[in-house]
């Protein structure tokens, strides 16, 4: 048995989580669910980062403590999560004594690479951190991400010394020690290396209150990046505790946002802190709608709770899963994910369920206990964490047994009296079907129970569809 780490980057809790966190909560569930069936014993984080500027001016404007602001959102996300049938392990918060006193800790270790100085340039409140001149012009002096103006900033803060790191992050990244996902990724950030400064990672008080302090200086505050990063390790009980049965993580799960934080501050802090860097940090794109990338202001927003409460957690983890790719940019638009449902979902699943249940029932076919093996393509294709192709995979095979009942007409040899020819038609493609169904099982986790629940011992036919059509 292998000890598997999957871990998720923690939202801010300055508002409602949103798609970008369920692309990164369904992709490690599925990563996490895969490895429990080849018996492995996973430990799968999720968590709140609770510290930041953003978060406690969001409590101000609303006339509340930032405490209760953030343990409101807290609950939200939990919520969120659940509704996603998100099977995690455990949940770190950024407010926890533990985590503060851990992050402490690791900063004292990092001290050697640690310098004060004064800084003047850009900032952007949105991302919390500072940018260069070269990004500042290319942006034409506003955030592409929070589409806000940045603000000219002169401090004095502690910063990280990423130079002294930047050969080891270059050839760990080149040799693929620390494997980024997809490749063209990892090109990106190789560049973005060469142009990395140091990074601020504290500031003055008097601008952020809300945050872990600075040890050793109680004018200064950790500059969030530096906080929500050390999660990772924290929540294994570092540095009080050995993390080598866990560390490193078997796959760091972020969006492509966030990746530059993971793939370049991340590890520069892991050398320093004479800690492995992670196997694998697998990055996702972005969730377009109709081709236009979402916003508020545009009013094109989706929310991921609309589309659970229309058809419940597997329609949108199909979809999701299946439709977006898992490493590019992709399209949603309510007529696709309607027409994938009732044509795919319902149609080519939903409906093979029903239609073998009824005649196995309806025939009295018991169906005799069978282990089956998860095919080498599937094992692969998930290792590799190629999660859209996998499920296309498992497609086809779901496809080739509705090809299959069509073919040998079952409900003839019924007709005709054929008895021995039946049962062996119709216990070898409800074998096929639990086939498929294991591999189902990290995608659909619901509809993978209710599937072995209707095939195991008596089988009776569903009384309402698995997913009725609209």
């Amino acid at each position: 048995m292998n000890k598997v780490y999957i871990t998720t980057a923690i939202p801010y809790m300055n508002g409602s989580p949103h798609i970008g966190h369920a692309m990164d909560y369904v992709q490690a569930d599925v990563s996490a669910r895969y490895y429990r069936l080849l018996g492995d014993d996973v430990k799968f984080q999720v968590g709140s980062d609770e510290h930041g500027g953003k978060v406690f001016q969001k409590a101000t404007a609303q006339g509340v403590t930032v405490e209760a602001f953030v343990d409101e959102n807290v609950a939200k996300l939990k919520d969120f999560i659940a509704k996603l049938d998100v099977s995690y392990t455990d949940f770190v918060r950024t407010t926890n004594t533990d985590h503060i006193r851990r992050c402490q800790e690791i900063w004292r270790k990092l001290s050697e690479h640690i310098y004060k100085d004064k800084y003047e340039g850009w900032y952007c409140t949105g991302c919390e951190r500072f940018v260069t001149d070269k990004e500042y012009e290319e942006c034409n002096g506003v955030c592409p991400d929070h589409q806000k103006s940045y603000e000219r900033l002169e401090e004095e803060n502690y910063y990280f010394r990423i130079s002294d790191f930047k050969d080891q992050i270059r050839e760990a990244i080149l040799a693929d020690r620390v494997l980024i996902l997809p490749d063209f990724r990892k090109k990106e950030i190789l560049k973005l290396l060469e142009e990395s400064p140091d990074v601020s990672i504290s500031r003055p008080k008097e601008q952020l209150s809300w945050g872990v302090p600075v040890p050793g200086d109680d004018n200064q505050t950790m500059y969030v990046w530096i906080d929500a990063l050390s999660n990772y390790i924290t929540i294994l009980g570092y540095p009080e505790r050995d993390i080598s049965d866990w560390w490193p993580a078997t796959a760091q799960f972020v969006g492509k946002d966030i990746l530059r934080f993971h793939a370049i501050i991340w590890p520069a802090m892991l050398l320093a802190l004479g800690l492995p860097l992670p196997k694998t940090i697998v990055s996702h794109g972005m969730i377009l709608v109709g081709g236009v990338k979402m916003s508020k202001s545009v009013g094109n927003v989706v929310d991921p709770v609309d589309v659970i409460e229309r058809h419940g957690a597997d329609a949108f983890r199909y979809y999701f899963l299946r439709h977006i790719d898992t490493f590019a940019d992709s399209d949603f638009t309510w007529e696709k994910f309607e027409n994938a449902y009732n044509n795919e979902l319902a149609n080519d699943l939903g409906n093979l369920v029903q239609r073998l249940a009824t005649l196995m029932s309806k025939n009295d076919i018991a169906l005799p206990s069978a282990s089956a093996i998860l095919p080498k393509k599937y094992q692969s294709l998930m290792e590799k964490f190629e999660f859209s192709k996998a499920f296309d995979f498992v497609w086809e095979e779901v496809q080739a047994i509705n090809k299959r009942i069509d073919e040998e007409k079952p409900w003839m040899l019924a007709k005709n009296g054929e008895r021995i020819k039946l049962e062996e038609c119709l216990i070898g493609l409800a074998r096929e079907l639990l086939k498929v169904n294991l591999m189902l099982g990290p995608f659909l986790p619901e509809t993978n129970e209710k599937i072995v629940e209707i095939f195991s011992g008596k089988i009776t036919a569903p009384k309402t569809p698995l997913f009725p059509k609209n």
